[in-house]
């Protein structure tokens, strides 16, 4: 957990950012859960998915599910699919003054995500998950990738010399003037989620970590291909590690 650069006033609007593409089976439930949580919660929101050329009926639930949650709206991907772009499109059309990124499969908790957006109320500018403190909590991670995804996590530790060690979790959060601050984004595809957490770290935002749950899907397919990703990782690791190490400072913030 890293110092405070400054007071802040606390995010009094949350945006929920989910990438939907064929999500039918699990869609109206994620969405149901999120918005009975923040609202108990208190927390003013927004849920916005982005359907991304699903062929199922996602939309058509996203039609229905508005009437009953009124705080979900939803937009098409009008661009290219995949996962990146799509959360792009999402980053692009939130309203909020803060943001999580939370996937459409309820592999995400919603409590973490009231958790989190406390943790942006104490000062925080970003606030990061962590599933492999003593306190995370992990549900049926299927074993090849939790091979590849210490290694990389380990990776990326090392060179970047950081304490954190699950930059690869897509969920996250972060405030608006921070998302404005990462721009542009290079990720088409998972590797997103690498990408911003990481500019973030080289830009010197703020952070938090905190111990989250995650349960793997039990609808629906991954769209996560290990053999398409490798390369468009290690692209945006090689970026960022250019920007942190020979950049001269550039694109470090300046309000400091």
């Amino acid at each position: 957990m890293l110092n405070k650069k400054g007071p802040l006033e606390p995010p009094k609007f949350l945006s929920i950012v989910i990438p939907a593409h064929n999500e039918e089976g699990v869609i109206a439930r994620t969405v149901t859960d999120i918005y009975n949580e923040l609202s108990g919660a208190k927390i003013n929101h927004e849920i916005l998915v982005v359907n991304d050329h699903s062929k199922d009926s996602t939309e058509e639930i996203l039609k229905k599910t508005t009437a009953a949650i009124p705080t979900l709206r939803y937009v098409n991907n009008p661009g290219l699919g995949g996962f990146g772009l799509a959360v792009r499109c999402g980053l692009e059309n939130f309203k909020g003054d803060a943001v999580a990124i939370v996937m459409a499969d309820e592999s995400d908790s919603p409590k973490d995500i009231v958790r989190f957006f406390r943790e942006l109320e104490a000062g925080y500018e970003c606030a990061f998950g962590s599933r492999f403190m003593k306190e995370s909590k992990i549900i049926d991670y299927p074993w090849p990738k939790l091979v590849l995804n210490r290694f990389a996590n380990l990776f990326v530790q090392i060179i970047f010399k950081l304490p954190y060690n699950d930059v690869t979790n897509a969920f996250k959060m972060y405030r608006h003037h921070v998302i404005d601050g990462l721009r542009p984004f290079m990720s088409h595809h998972f590797n997103l989620t690498v990408e911003l957490p990481l500019k973030a770290l080289v830009r010197g935002y703020t952070y938090s970590v905190i111990p989250n749950s995650w349960t793997n899907r039990k609808a629906g397919v991954s769209k996560f291909k290990i053999k398409e990703m490798g390369s468009r990782y290690m692209f945006i690791i090689i970026y960022c590690f250019i920007e942190k190490w020979l950049s001269r400072g550039d694109y470090y913030r300046r309000d400091l």
